[in-house]
């Protein structure tokens, strides 16, 4: 069963937004901006961590002034909050000493001073957290123009792709790359680079200003350190396998609950609900436990961390007030001390969470350029492309050899020679090669051997957007995308006029269909195309063909999808259309192509049989075995 939904980047606690709008890491932030905790959970790595690393870099080249000047900013912003704590440390020491003096009769408490203090203090955070929101701005510009510019490119990206990349990757893979992939690259753009500068101006800035107070008392807050991260690393260890069985379950639910849900109607038709459920329940049920285990580790690691750092607060205040006693530091530096030592863990623990958050954004990053560095269409190289000033529609196959397997030939020495104006069949079993053909025709793939004429030009010798220009397609699997059924139809032609989609409308007989749409041609078809019949759209597709008035037709079981009378109608219309122009028809239903000037009868990659529908079962070959059995 295939799960859609990628891991998220943080297994325990959804991130929160701050008032800026970015997500928080990890179960909020403390004083001094760093997460309460470390995150935990497997971290997908990147196989070339410093060549993705660059390319990254690469993107950020156009802002690297605004990237420098982030930096400096954080690093300021961080700076004036350390500053903070040492300054109001000398509030209390001025008002101790004033109860002193005012308690002994030898003075006064200085309010003036302490005010002046205060409002020094106060000034630094107004400024920090002033110098903090305009780096917030200016990174957020950084990290959404380039996200911008990498999904920008991962889009042009995609229509110079040849076919043979998306027969062989599924369409869910390459959105994932698209949505999911740069959108971790812009959540973390937004936050790991200034949380980097920061957390390390303030680990050492704090350390400096703890030294600058006391090394005693340094000295004992440091041993709190490895004791509390051997403790964290230890429940990350065990606790691994709790959140990586999560998120496969979590997928594994996702997973079923989409599967079920886009084939309801067949669950329901073979009785198979108490079949989903109990599935669904096993699933679920092994999530629920994994979940409950993953979420208990990840909670019981906060009161752990807590209570380390009370015994470290509780062996700093006794230091603290030894040496207060014996007169060598002030009573204002102790209090100053212990918001250092409550907060000094926290850019650590930043340090650790942005280093699992680093190697993920290299990853997904990773993927990312890894899309964009595959093999793309060979470009249109011809120096003097073929330009048909008028097309006459005389096609030849000329012994071509092609296979997408090296080692497996799919269409194997095949020739033939088309009229200007036949309509052509094409048929044959399952698998022969029919559609193959068309792609060739179209140069959505090139042959390997031999060669495909159009007028007497090989059709290499045309740029694919002039060679493709020339045919109108109408295939089995219709497309339609989210707009009017007006704009649908103009597809085949961006500048037709209302009338004119119209007219397109009218001869492939859904005219009066569309007539009773709420909004008529302007009716909104949605993004399921669940409003719409398979025979009707079906119809649209034809119609938008007829508008395009191409020279040459393919028709890949165009009308495979309407009922017979529906069918007939199309017939006449495609008849109609078809009239004059070299047209290619592929069909299972041996009884549409009867009227065919040829029919190609294919079989194993090569022609079998080829004639008029009378000739061939004259013949009593192959082909009247198929159109015979049609009747047995």
């Amino acid at each position: 069963m295939s799960t859609t939904d990628r891991p998220s980047r943080n297994f325990s606690t959804p991130p929160r937004a701050d008032p800026m709008g970015r997500p928080r890491p990890f179960g909020g932030r403390g004083p001094f901006g760093g997460p309460r905790h470390i995150a935990m959970g497997p971290v997908e790595k990147a196989r070339d961590f410093r060549g993705t690393l660059r390319k990254l870099i690469a993107y950020l080249g156009p802002y690297r002034i605004s990237v420098l000047v982030v930096l400096l900013l954080a690093a300021a912003s961080a700076a004036f909050s350390i500053f903070g704590p040492k300054v109001l440390g000398t509030a209390t020491t001025k008002l101790f000493e004033g109860l002193i003096a005012q308690f002994t009769g030898t003075g006064e408490i200085d309010f003036v001073g302490i005010g002046r203090i205060l409002l020094t203090v106060l000034g630094l955070y107004l400024l920090s957290a002033g110098l903090s929101y305009v780096q917030g701005w200016l990174m957020t510009n950084v990290a959404i123009q380039v996200t911008y510019q990498l999904r920008k490119d991962i889009m042009a990206k995609i229509h110079r792709m040849p076919f043979r990349y998306f027969d062989g990757t599924t369409h869910g893979e390459v959105l994932s790359r698209l949505t999911n992939d740069v959108d971790t690259v812009n959540q973390t753009l937004n936050q790991t680079l200034t949380q980097i500068i920061t957390s390390v101006v303030t680990v050492v800035g704090m350390l400096a200003m703890m030294l600058s107070i006391s090394w005693q008392m340094t000295l004992v807050a440091l041993l709190i350190l490895p004791l509390s991260t051997g403790i964290v690393m230890g429940i990350i260890r065990r606790s691994q396998k709790f959140f990586a069985q999560q998120q496969e379950y979590l997928g594994h639910v996702n997973g079923h609950v989409e599967e079920m849900f886009g084939g309801h109607v067949i669950v329901k038709a073979f009785n198979g609900e108490e079949k989903s459920i109990r599935q669904f329940d096993h699933y679920n049920n092994t999530l629920y436990n994994v979940a409950w285990k993953a979420q208990f580790v990840s909670g019981i690691m906060m009161p752990l961390m807590r209570l380390i750092g009370n015994l470290g607060y509780v062996a700093v205040v006794i230091l603290g007030s030894y040496l207060t006693i014996r007169g060598r530091i002030a009573i204002g530096d102790i209090q100053a001390f212990i918001q250092y030592v409550r907060s000094f863990t926290q850019p650590i623990t930043q340090l650790a969470n942005i280093s699992n958050i680093l190697q993920q954004t290299v990853a997904a990053a990773e993927r990312v350029f890894e899309f964009l560095a595959e093999a793309e269409e060979p470009p249109d190289t011809v120096d003097q492309p073929v330009e048909l000033e008028k097309v006459q529609g005389q096609v030849e196959f000329r012994d071509v050899r092609f296979s997408y397997l090296p080692g497996k030939p799919v269409i194997k020495g095949f020739s033939a020679e088309i009229r200007p104006g036949q309509k052509v069949a094409i048929v044959g079993p399952t698998g022969a090669g029919k559609t193959t053909l068309v792609k060739l025709l179209m140069r959505f793939y090139d042959v390997d051997e031999g060669a495909i004429l159009v007028d007497g030009h090989d059709i290499r010798r045309f740029k694919r957007a002039d060679l493709r220009r020339l045919f109108g397609m109408v295939l089995q699997d219709t497309w339609l995308f989210n707009g009017t059924v007006l704009d649908n139809i103009r597809y085949g032609r961006e500048d037709a006029g209302e009338e004119e989609v119209i007219e397109a409308a009218r001869v492939a007989h859904i005219d009066r269909y569309i007539r009773t749409l709420p909004e008529g041609y302007h009716t909104v078809i949605n993004e399921e195309v669940t409003n719409l019949s398979q025979g009707q759209k079906q119809l649209l597709t034809i119609a938008r063909a007829i508008l395009a008035n191409p020279p040459m037709l393919i028709l890949d079981e165009a009308t495979s999808s309407v009922d017979t009378h529906t069918e007939l109608l199309i017939q006449e219309a495609m008849d109609n259309l078809m009239r004059g122009r070299t047209s290619f028809i592929i069909a299972h239903r041996l009884s549409t192509i009867r009227n065919a000037d040829l029919i190609l009868m294919i079989r194993d990659g090569n022609i079998v049989e080829q004639g008029t529908h009378e000739e061939l079962l004259a013949r009593g070959g192959f082909y009247a075995e198929l159109y015979n059995s049609q009747f047995e």
